[in-house]
């Protein structure tokens, strides 16, 4: 008896290729890749130059934590100014002028008392009601979130 050419039998299984490797990568992913590096590079250096222009801010920082008189306190915070501020634009400030000026360098209200130690109280003899927590709360914030505005970008009064 011939055998049936349409039998089932005779079938075969496929032979199928061999799988995809995933390396070496199609060429687009070396270029993600080359882009993503230089991203990650660009970043990196964005946030040394930041932390390298904020160095200042850290070095007063520690400083005022152990500071311990209300005439220190102002020394830093006209030191930590002078570190950002051209000298002949901080160095003649003195009064209500140069409690004034930091005012508007800083979006915290400065309270009347640390005003009035900054302006008048470091040129005396220290006070007996001196609140020194307090100035060197504020004095911690301006150091910390203080941002220069120059005249131009004041909005009008």
């Amino acid at each position: 008896m011939t055998p049936d050419p349409t039998s089932l039998d005779r079938l075969h299984d496929l032979a199928l290729p061999p799988d995809v490797p995933w390396w070496p990568p199609a060429p687009g992913w070396y270029a993600l890749l080359v882009l993503l590096a230089l991203a990650a590079g660009w970043l990196a250096w964005r946030r040394r130059q930041h932390r390298r222009a904020d160095a200042y801010r850290r070095a007063a920082l520690r400083e005022l934590a152990h500071l311990q008189d209300a005439t220190a306190v102002a020394e830093l915070l006209r030191r930590t100014a002078l570190a950002v501020v051209p000298r002949p634009v901080v160095a003649g400030m003195t009064g209500r002028a140069w409690t004034d000026w930091l005012a508007a360098q800083c979006p915290e209200v400065m309270p009347d008392p640390v005003r009035t130690q900054l302006y008048a109280g470091v040129y005396g003899p220290p006070a007996p009601d001196q609140d020194l927590a307090a100035l060197r709360a504020y004095a911690a914030c301006w150091i910390a979130r203080h941002h220069l505005v120059s005249p131009d970008d004041r909005r009008p009064d």
